[in-house]
């Protein structure tokens, strides 16, 4: 991919306000190469079908490892940085309709927030 093609990828982007990000763990030390490609294949569908018919843009990210390495696929959300393990396709299906739709998380299978930090708006900014 050319430097300028990635440029007018990476600016399509920009179209409007992300709900979320979500950044997925597809193994292969926290689970099989198999189930996290699963879970991954689904999360792309699902969340392109949200933008098309609701108009919530949900950013996407596969990772290699998010460090925890037992117990996934691990399924990070932000901006609250909820993470999620044992992400299976259903699971991913609740938690993108109860917690990047419907704003609440999926507390029973949330296992730590870790929201960032540093990136609230100043007054007068």
């Amino acid at each position: 991919m050319s430097v300028e093609s990635g440029l007018k990828k990476a600016g399509a982007l920009g179209k409007g306000p992300a709900r979320a990000h979500l950044f997925l763990c597809l193994g292969p030390e926290c689970c099989s190469l198999k189930e996290g490609k699963k879970v991954w294949d689904y999360l792309k569908e699902a969340t392109a079908e949200l933008e098309k018919k609701q108009g919530i843009l949900v950013l996407r990210t596969k990772a290699d490892c998010l460090r925890v390495c037992s117990g996934g696929p691990w399924l990070v959300v932000y901006p609250e940085g909820t993470w999620y393990g044992d992400v299976t396709v259903e699971r991913c299906a609740r938690i993108l309709e109860e917690h990047v739709v419907g704003g609440r998380p999926v507390e029973k299978w949330a296992a730590a927030t870790q929201p960032l930090t540093g990136c609230e708006k100043k007054d007068g900014a």
